[in-house]
């Protein structure tokens, strides 16, 4: 999971939902916790009874303060958004500012599907339209309801 978005705001629901969705289908899901929708999506996969790994910043080894099945403390800052970008079968991108972006080329460069959130601003509405670059290195599908995304993720565990 990809992103940032604020609470209050469409975009930090739909990263809610996904949360959801993901645990409802049995996929891990792999955030950074460092934006308030990515943490969002962690605490509503968790309690949906599904599996969360957080990939955080800094190097602290206790999970108090992720919501996580499992910690990856990498303490490597912003150079774990490689860690990220691979870290799953494809990425979902909620909104996002540049730290989302950069994330997202790296996904693309590695060859994961990039599932954007659509019509909710940040760099996710751009992609469909702009991706990373022109060598189509791997599909963008867009969403924008909960079951547009669920469509999209069962053709990753089927």
């Amino acid at each position: 999971m990809l992103g940032s978005a604020e609470p209050g705001s469409v975009a930090y629901e739909r990263a809610g939902e996904a949360g959801e969705i993901l645990a409802s289908l049995g996929i891990t899901t792999v955030s950074g916790c460092g934006s308030p929708a990515t943490r969002f999506a962690a605490e509503r996969a968790l309690a949906a009874g599904g599996q969360v790994v957080s990939i955080v910043p800094t190097d602290e080894i206790t999970t108090a303060d992720w919501p996580c099945t499992v910690l990856i403390p990498c303490g490597m800052g912003d150079a774990r958004n490689l860690m990220m970008a691979l870290a799953g079968d494809a990425c979902l991108v909620i909104g996002g500012r540049a730290g989302t972006i950069s994330e997202v080329c790296l996904a693309w460069l590695h060859r994961r599907p990039l599932f954007p959130l659509l019509g909710c601003g940040g760099w996710s509405d751009r992609l469909i339209d702009n991706p990373p670059d022109e060598r189509k290195l791997a599909p963008i599908q867009g969403w924008s309801t909960g079951k547009d995304l669920r469509t999209l993720l069962r053709h990753i565990v089927e």
